[in-house]
Order: C-alpha cells, then sequence, then structure tokens
C-alpha cells in the first residue's frame, strides 16, 4: 500500500513523498528497480567482456579491425594541379609499423573503380611535390599518425572522353592489413588525364 506522507521543506513549501511499506506481517519490501541504462551496460559488458561496453555515448567510436582508422585530411588545388593527403591514425592498443605505400583503388559514387593508372611517387604529373621521397619504416605508437600525399590534374585533354571522379578510396594501409573504405568529402576530380601519383607514408609531427 503507497501512504502519502507531506513534509514541510524549506521555506515552508511542501514536498510529497511516496512511501512502499509492506502492512501485512512478514511482507518483505522489494528491492527499488536498477536503472534500464545500468542493467543493459552490465548485460553488455559481459557479453563483451569489456565494463561499459552497453552504455550509449560512452567512450569514442570503435576502432577498426587491424587497429587503425584511415581519415580524409587537407588538399590544395591550384590551375587544375591538385594535392590531398590521406591520414591514418593508430587508434589501436600496439605499435603499428608501416613501410612504403598504401595499396589505393579509386571508386565512383556508386562504388564502381575508376579507371587510373595509381603509381608511385608524383607519378610523372608534376615535378617538386614532395612525393618522390625514399619510403622508410615508420612505427606509430597508439595515437600517432602517418599520412600519404595525392597528386593529379585536373585537366581535360580529349573531349571524347568522359571525365572520371573518385568519391570513395579503397585503401590497404599496409601488405596484409585489412582494407578500409573512405568516402570523401571533396572528390578526385581527374578529368581524363587517368593518372594519380602516390606518396609513401611519413609520420605526422604533432
Amino acid at each position: 500500500m503507497v501512504t502519502r506522507v507531506w513534509l514541510r521543506g524549506v521555506g515552508g513549501a511542501l514536498v510529497w513523498a511516496g512511501v512502499l511499506a509492506g502492512v501485512l506481517a512478514g511482507c518483505d519490501v522489494p528491492p527499488a528497480p536498477r536503472a534500464v541504462s545500468e542493467a543493459t551496460a552490465d548485460a553488455s559488458a559481459k557479453a563483451s567482456g569489456k565494463p561499459g561496453a552497453g552504455v550509449s555515448g560512452a567512450g569514442e567510436e570503435e576502432c577498426p579491425e587491424g587497429g587503425v582508422r584511415v581519415l580524409e585530411g587537407s588538399g590544395n588545388a591550384a590551375m587544375g594541379l591538385r594535392v590531398a593527403d590521406i591520414q591514418l591514425v593508430n587508434c589501436g592498443a600496439q605499435p603499428y609499423v608501416l613501410e612504403g605505400y598504401p595499396d589505393l583503388r579509386v571508386l565512383d559514387e556508386q562504388r564502381r573503380p575508376v579507371e587510373v593508372a595509381v603509381g608511385h611517387g608524383s607519378n610523372g604529373i608534376s615535378t617538386g611535390s614532395g612525393l618522390d621521397t625514399a619510403p622508410e619504416q615508420v612505427t606509430l605508437q597508439p595515437g600517432q599518425a602517418a599520412s600519404v600525399g595525392l597528386l593529379w590534374r585536373n585537366l581535360v585533354t580529349d573531349s571524347a572522353v568522359p571525365a572520371a571522379e573518385g568519391w570513395v578510396l579503397d585503401i590497404g594501409p599496409r601488405p596484409g592489413a585489412p582494407r578500409q573504405t573512405l568516402v570523401l568529402t571533396h572528390s578526385i576530380d581527374l578529368g581524363n588525364t587517368g593518372k594519380l601519383g602516390v606518396g609513401p607514408w611519413v609520420a605526422v609531427r604533432r
């Protein structure tokens, strides 16, 4: 039975409190129910083995398979010459070693392959881009990042050939690693030059 008790609070205000009492002999008062979010969190944590796994909004976005996350970096466009970069962040718990170049596949908005010759370094597109430096081994500790530069020209040399444009990158960070898909906010507008230069992995200095 619920007994309503009126208590006089600070400043003379009346405060209502609901008190649940067992009035029958030997009747136990049941414990207050646990909050749904707490119970859900405990159940999810037991299932996954990770504390807090079921709490919505707890922690950051889950780290992808392989322990790294790829991100779109900055870009620059000057008189049809395009320069951009892709960053890779070690979001795992172990050091991550990179060496050489990523394996890139350029896709259109429908995730269909774009016809483009992806080459290491500047790929004959332009000089002085900085993409032709020799690759070195890069070891990323958890939280550290590396990047690769991209170079292409937005140029139409043949009006009979449709201009190509990539909006998605399928990326293999290193041989044998899980591939990742990166949807771009700025397209790789190749015109019909059909060439893309990719630099080596370099550490991001912070």
